[in-house]
């Protein structure tokens, strides 16, 4: 059985600001490590990989704004990835 490790990658403000430093944020699998982040990253972009640094994103229960409604959020994982220079992810 073979998984996912890369499932997208994030757009957003403080991603668009970091891609100017080579960084991008991906959602990753919850169970991956640094480097099957990093082997991943490599042979899906064609990039060479200087850094990966995780987050786990904790879930819960999040209230609907401006009801009275509650959802409940997964557990997830993000990655920060550090590219060499000149190099870029396609963001779509």
């Amino acid at each position: 059985m073979t998984r996912e490790i890369i499932k997208r990658v994030i757009l957003s403000e403080k991603g668009a600001k970091l891609a100017a430093f080579n960084q991008y944020f991906l959602e990753v699998d919850k169970t991956a490590s640094k480097p099957e982040i990093r082997t991943a990253v490599e042979a899906k972009f064609g990039v060479h990989v200087l850094a990966v640094r995780t987050v786990n994103i904790k879930g819960g229960l999040r209230t609907i704004r401006g009801t009275r409604k509650q959802k409940v959020e997964s557990t997830w994982k993000r990655a920060i990835v550090e590219v060499k220079a000149g190099e870029r992810i396609e963001m779509m």
